[in-house]
């Protein structure tokens, strides 16, 4: 098992020197900190496995508490990634609160011979003997993996409203992949909370058992986080400095937007025949408040437009105009000499796998298929 665990400390720490190699934002700074901290906690447990939790009462509960550490960490990176000029400040230091408190109380404890003697982790000082406070902290411990994972849930909630709101490009970051962790995580820490409490109550499994359980979900965690986050970009469109209206639950459309239907009527003509004249849509780029301000309308009367009159959302209805103009050109001999990832490219697609995806979600078909029939 312990191999196992030095694999994940070892790719930790590559990813994390990977890193080191990509111009950095500052989700992918949290991302840093976060990969050297799981490469030193997975790789000092590897070391030390064996006598860690028998020999050493106080270091271990100490080493115990740095599970702390990962909710946050995790709450924090997604926070990053997902919202716009997002800035860490010292607000967001309360989340490393428990853990500070938590070595805190060590601290003191090693001060107090008797009540050092009674903090420990299995169960050859009694269950009765053990401080409460201590036990508090390790409930905080055992929770603090439920309750961020909750917090993560809620920022995925937030990035589908804004998704909903044009604000951000579904086609920009493939977000599914820490979506799915988040939620195997989840499972897992609950899953081995569950154990470690049948441990302590009924005094069944070994405590090793329930440590090895736990840092081998932590070292897949590791190998995912680190590889999918090192290939990872920010999902938030840069708005020009504008008063945009915000919608707050995806059900409650346009609240508060004042627009007559006729000025909706005459700005889908105005949009249509400049998608047509101007083709903005070949610029792979493209971003919503840029399309507002070539057409002269407002950014959130823009979106509505678009949502209400075409029935479709920003990046689907530039997106139609990219098919279309991929289809012209494979009918097009001028763009024999192009592949078909080339002729996306100059249709305004910018990646391979985002061409094929839209193209199949729109016509059915993939771009070979068509080619082969026409």
């Amino acid at each position: 098992m312990e191999f196992i665990f030095f694999i994940a400390a070892f790719n930790a720490l590559f990813f994390a020197m990977l890193l080191l190699q990509k111009k950095k934002s500052l989700h992918d700074k949290i991302l840093f900190i976060w990969l050297i901290f799981l490469g030193l906690y997975t790789g000092c447990y590897a070391f030390f496995m064996d006598t860690l939790f028998t020999g050493y009462h106080l270091l271990s509960a100490s080493f115990i508490s740095l599970l702390m550490l990962h909710g946050p960490f995790l709450f924090l990176y997604i926070s990053a990634l997902m919202e716009p000029k997002w800035q860490f400040s010292s607000k967001r230091l309360l989340h490393f609160a428990p853990f500070l408190l938590f070595n805190l109380y060590i601290l003191i404890a090693s001060a107090m011979p008797e009540l050092a003697e009674r903090i420990r982790l299995d169960h050859t000082a009694g269950v009765h003997s053990v401080p409460m406070l201590f036990k508090f902290f390790l409930m905080l411990t055992a929770l603090s993996g439920p309750v961020y994972i909750i917090l993560s849930i809620r920022l995925f909630r937030k990035l589908d409203i804004n998704i909903f709101n044009n604000l951000f490009s579904s086609d920009a970051v493939n977000h599914d992949w820490l979506r799915k962790l988040v939620y195997s995580f989840g499972v897992l820490w609950t899953l081995l909370i569950i154990v470690a409490s049948i441990h302590h109550i009924f005094n069944l499994f070994s405590w090793i058992f329930c440590t090895n359980g736990l840092f081998f979900a932590l070292s897949l965690f590791i190998i995912l986080i680190g590889y999918f986050g090192l290939k990872q970009k920010e999902i938030f469109i840069q708005f020009q400095k504008e008063t945009i209206e915000y919608i707050t639950e995806p059900k409650v459309k346009y609240a508060g937007v004042m627009i007559k239907a006729q000025d909706l009527e005459e700005y889908a003509g105005t949009i249509t025949n400049f998608m047509h004249s101007g083709k903005p849509y070949l610029d792979a780029d493209l971003t919503l408040p840029q399309l507002a301000t070539m057409v002269e309308i407002p950014a959130h009367h823009l979106s509505r437009v678009i949502n209400e009159q075409f029935g479709i959302n920003f990046f689907d209805f530039i997106n139609q105009y990219r098919i279309e103009e991929v289809k012209l050109k494979i009918d097009n001999p001028r763009f024999n000499n192009l592949s078909l990832l080339g002729i996306a490219f100059e249709s305004g697609f910018n990646s391979k796998s985002a061409f094929n995806r839209v193209f199949k979600k729109m016509t059915g078909i993939t771009p070979s298929q068509y080619k082969n029939r026409h």
